[in-house]
């Protein structure tokens, strides 16, 4: 298991030299598991040598908002200070997500349609 550690962290490790190296403005750890991701779909990185780990990893990430959780009570007299902005941003953020996503839906559905309908292939 230590090994398949190893392989997550060393990927984390070069997500953190990506951004140190060109400065871009995304999270390491985003760009490591886009890295991770990228080694186990061209198969420079086999499936079983992060399997254990990453199931261990996801049975216990409810553990990992601990820390985040008991920070944030930290923030209460801030958070209630400004309650009815947060409110507003969640309540829009969240219609906005669902009015691009359905359109977005609608939009591809109709682009494959199209597509087989040209083709000649029924739509599946």
């Amino acid at each position: 298991m230590l090994k398949q550690f190893l392989i997550i962290f060393g990927f984390l490790a070069l997500g953190e030299l990506t951004v140190y190296i060109t400065g871009i403005k995304l999270p390491s750890c985003i760009i490591g598991m886009v890295l991770l991701t990228a080694a186990l779909k061209l198969k420079w990185v086999k499936l079983e040598s992060v399997s254990k780990i990453s199931k261990f990893l996801l049975d216990n990430l409810g553990f990992f908002f601990v820390p985040p959780g008991v920070a944030l009570m930290l923030y209460f007299d801030l958070i209630k200070a400004e309650l009815l902005p947060i409110i507003a941003a969640t309540v829009i953020s969240t219609v906005v997500v669902l009015i691009v996503s359905g359109h977005t839906h609608q939009l591809m559905r109709k682009l494959l349609k199209h597509k087989s309908d040209k083709n000649g292939v029924p739509e599946k």
